[in-house]
């Protein structure tokens, strides 16, 4: 490469050097968190690169022991999810799901983990993520509330940072469903939500250096730009609904008003699976869909399961590459040029 480099005419070198470091300083859209890990902006870089390309396959998976989702997917299909999907509801159960996050980003998957967070000073569960509180007081030293919002925060922060130990990526999606009234978060309208996702933003990312993290904020089926924290604090944008198997264009369309045209955009929850066909005739670019538990996986009709899964545009856990290897950190021209 040293004898080429010095026969080469000048004005070809400077040429190439110029585009190389041109193309080189255009970088596409990056993670919110500056000091993201490699393996975060590999993930990033990946979501990036294969968005109008192919939709990444997902599935909730739950704790109860009624259905093992995976083992049923694997048996009507033949073949397994890309994304599989956890969630921090039991602190019982917590250390399995960050196990499980560890196992599938080693086979070559992608975790993502919600959180139904129960009512600070309320308690854990289901029932309680749904039951109202004064979220001014989770800001209020001295009530209970505030004590049960930061212990919770540290909580859980504890789980990622061991994900983060093990360089272990996560699509990390709080306050799901985030402008529905159902939810306490959701409650109070957007600018106490707004509070609650800059507090969790600031304090995973600047305090605790939870730098592992992919923020994905997630819509209802009726995205409403009020409820957007802004681009300072979201790396991908969603929505979601448990209607029917179409490709949702305007519920697609929705979101990418809000978040911007660069932004992946996720169908982050849903009963059925969008039709691949009408998805990519349509234009509807998720960049993932994830099916909910339980019943909800074994109520899909199989054989459309079967033909989504080995749809040419659905990215299974066979077709997602070696996301490190491939999206990791490259050295640029100007690197190569001067260490040769």
């Amino acid at each position: 490469m040293r004898t080429l480099l010095l026969k080469m005419p000048f004005f070809v070198f400077l040429l190439v050097l110029m585009v190389s470091l041109r193309c080189y300083s255009q970088a596409p859209i990056e993670l919110s968190n500056k000091n993201a890990s490699d393996q975060a902006r590999a993930l990033y870089k990946y979501l990036l690169a294969m968005r109008g390309k192919g939709i990444l396959s997902g599935q909730m998976v739950s704790n109860f022991g009624r259905v093992d989702e995976l083992k049923y997917i694997a048996d009507v299909t033949g073949k397994q999810p890309a994304i599989r999907g956890m969630d921090f509801i039991d602190s019982a159960k917590n250390k399995d799901e960050v196990k499980f996050a560890k196992r599938w980003w080693k086979k070559g998957g992608i975790p993502t983990i919600m959180w139904h967070w129960g009512a600070p000073g309320i308690g854990n569960g289901y029932p309680n993520s749904q039951k109202p509180i004064d979220i001014d007081k989770c800001f209020e030293k001295g009530t209970r509330e505030y004590a049960a919002f930061w212990a919770q925060l540290d909580e859980k922060a504890k789980l990622l940072k061991k994900l983060q130990r093990a360089h272990v990526p996560v699509l990390w999606r709080p306050f799901h469903e985030l402008n529905g009234n159902w939810f306490w978060w959701g409650k109070q309208g957007p600018e106490k939500f707004k509070r609650l996702w800059i507090t969790m933003y600031n304090y995973y990312v600047n305090k605790k250096k939870l730098n592992n993290l992919v923020w994905v904020l997630c819509y209802t089926g009726k995205p409403d730009s009020a409820w957007y924290p802004g681009r300072q604090y979201v790396d991908i944008a969603g929505a979601d609904t448990y209607d029917d198997n179409s490709a949702h264009l305007a519920m697609y369309n929705n979101v990418r008003k809000i978040a911007g045209d660069a932004m992946p955009i996720a169908y982050h929850e849903c009963a059925t699976p969008p039709n691949p066909d009408e998805t990519l005739s349509q234009g509807a670019q998720w960049s993932w869909w994830m099916v909910w538990h339980t019943g909800h996986i074994t109520k899909v009709n199989k054989d459309y399961l079967k033909y989504v899964y080995h749809h040419d545009q659905v990215i299974t856990l066979d077709k997602v590459p070696d996301i490190m290897g491939v999206y990791g950190i490259h050295r640029s021209f100007w690197y190569h040029l001067t260490h040769w």
